[in-house]
């Protein structure tokens, strides 16, 4: 249900200073979590305050302190429609276990959803603005009649939180409101224990910190807890905190970053990535893996369901994987140095002798010279990052290729200085 104040934007009666804010977390520097919560929902009268509760990993906590102070406190949560399933089954065990009354749920804008996002593969490309989408747009509607908000942030869940205090105060005059701020996991963990409170199935195999299931994976031991979100690119929020960490990025217009894929007679959107460095090796979608680690593991791999792709580097022999091409959706092959043609073979090859149709892409040290023999050899993708390479190709200012030496066997060419007439009939 939503609030009946939703429609009249905050205003707040009195303006909290910058020495007041530090006042009030020294105030409450060595209170206990529950009093920093109370005072949060029931004393700041002129700034009211927005319970909002993941359901993740750690929410137990914060949500049995809400359901000691009042029950029928509405919960905001934020129903992306990327959770997990296990997420939305722990929303239902969390309001019969608490008594919880008055969850609400907060749902993306349709009309953003399909103008933005119509396949739902957002998060691949640009997951910046499918977090703002999905998440910050529909908290900054709901949070109008709101003067702030509490978050279940703590500071060692990472380094970008390694000074969060209890009580901040955002750029529009909101307060946001940290009770679990100085708690570490062990003090999550006993109070879990000493209240009995289920955890998230989803915590006991490894998810230490959970959200939106494209973007979550699990956490090895040593791991700080947020390392399984958005593992592999350059991200740790998701973008409702960002007035308080300058290192969460801002969610970008689509087709604002430069793009360095040209493929199809352009330059477009990169949905691929490579997996990153110990990344547990399920559920893998369009990500490119080194060969040898393909080489290694397979027969693991061999019910991997979701796009897989391959990284060839100058000295790996494509030999090694022959018929198994076809398991590939897209396979990249490095060429670090202008001068290494090795990675002209491998195309070759993979075309050629093992017949694979997917996606070839050529990326390293692409220049204008190369681009003509990279596509006679069967690559239909490059990354390109050199200046004047990307403006030929913008401009289709590449030169041909009218004298050749050797043909390749994907089109039927006839090399210079060949004569026909001088061979032998066998």
């Amino acid at each position: 249900m939503a609030n009946a104040n939703a429609a009249q934007a905050f205003v707040p009666k009195e303006r909290l200073s910058d020495l007041q804010l530090v006042a009030l977390n020294g105030m409450f520097d060595e209170r206990d979590a529950l009093s920093v919560l109370r005072f949060a929902l029931e004393e700041l009268t002129s700034h009211p305050i927005a319970m909002v509760s993941s359901f993740g990993a750690d929410s137990s906590v914060l949500l049995h302190m809400v359901a000691q102070i009042n029950p029928h406190q509405e919960v905001l949560f934020l129903e992306t429609g990327k959770h997990f399933p296990e997420t939305l089954e722990y929303v239902e065990t969390m309001k019969q276990r608490l008594g919880l009354t008055n969850v609400r749920f907060l749902e993306p804008d349709t009309s953003d959803l399909a103008r933005f996002d119509p396949k739902g593969d957002l998060w691949q490309t640009d997951p910046d603005s499918c977090c703002h989408i999905r998440k910050t747009e529909p908290l900054d509607a709901a949070l109008k009649a709101y003067g702030g908000w509490v978050t279940g942030r703590k500071r060692f869940q990472t380094n970008d939180r390694g000074v969060l205090p209890h009580f901040e105060l955002t750029s529009d005059e909101r307060i946001k409101v940290n009770p679990l701020a100085y708690w570490d996991f062990e003090d999550v963990k006993a109070y879990r224990a000493e209240h009995d409170l289920p955890p998230h199935p989803l915590f006991n195999v490894g998810y230490l910190s959970i959200g939106c299931a494209p973007c979550t994976s699990m956490v090895k031991e040593g791991e700080d807890p947020r390392s399984g979100r958005w593992r592999g690119r350059d991200k740790t929020e998701c973008g409702i905190h960002f007035d308080v960490s300058g290192k969460i990025a801002k969610p970008q217009a689509k087709g604002q970053s430069m793009k360095t894929l040209f493929k199809d007679g352009q330059f477009v959107e990169d949905q691929w990535r490579d997996l990153a460095e110990d990344e547990a090796l399920i559920d893998l979608d369009h990500v490119f893996m080194p060969f040898s680690l393909y080489i290694e593991h397979k027969d693991r791999l061999a019910g991997n369901n979701g796009a897989l792709g391959l990284i060839v580097q100058p000295g790996d022999d494509v030999h090694e994987i022959g018929d198994d091409v076809h398991r590939f959706a897209a396979i990249a092959v490095e060429f670090p140095k202008f001068a290494d043609g090795r990675g002209y073979s491998s195309a070759r090859l993979l075309r050629e002798r093992y017949g694979f149709e997917g996606e070839l892409r050529a990326r390293g040290d692409i220049l204008t010279d190369q681009v003509q023999f990279l596509r006679r050899c069967g690559f239909d993708s490059l990354v390109v990052v050199d200046g004047p390479t990307r403006n030929a190709l913008e401009n289709d200012a590449i030169a041909g290729v009218s004298v050749f030496m050797q043909p390749t066997g994907r089109d039927i060419e006839v090399p210079a200085g060949t004569r026909p007439f001088l061979r032998r009939v066998k």
